[in-house]
């Protein structure tokens, strides 16, 4: 894939990645809210490196546990967002996001 192309898109909601499968984020998720879990979520991930270079297994279990919150919310991971009703899929984000703000209220 070119640097300026889109990834493939499969019918099932998923794009694919150098012949890998990845799960898209729910496009119902309002464009505000994805952007800021998708902040809350970076943040996690740069948790997670800076646990790892300091051997801080406490804190990069945290750290991993924001980084799913992040992408259970996005609609990424858990049950697929195509499979949920659309009140379910506004509770997961709205829900995720509540819990992310409180833990780094930062972001």
């Amino acid at each position: 894939m070119e640097a300026d192309q889109s990834p493939e898109r499969t019918p099932d909601g998923h794009f694919v990645i150098r012949g890998r499968k990845w799960r898209a984020t729910d496009p119902a998720v309002p464009e505000e809210t994805a952007a800021r879990l998708r902040r809350h979520l970076m943040s996690a991930r740069r948790a997670v490196r800076s646990a790892l270079a300091e051997s801080d297994a406490s804190a990069e279990r945290a750290a991993r546990a924001r980084v799913n919150r992040a992408k259970i919310a996005l609609g990424e991971r858990g049950t697929p967002w195509w499979e949920q009703s659309e009140e379910a899929r506004r509770e997961r984000w709205e829900d995720g996001l509540a819990e992310l703000d409180e833990q780094a209220p930062e972001v």
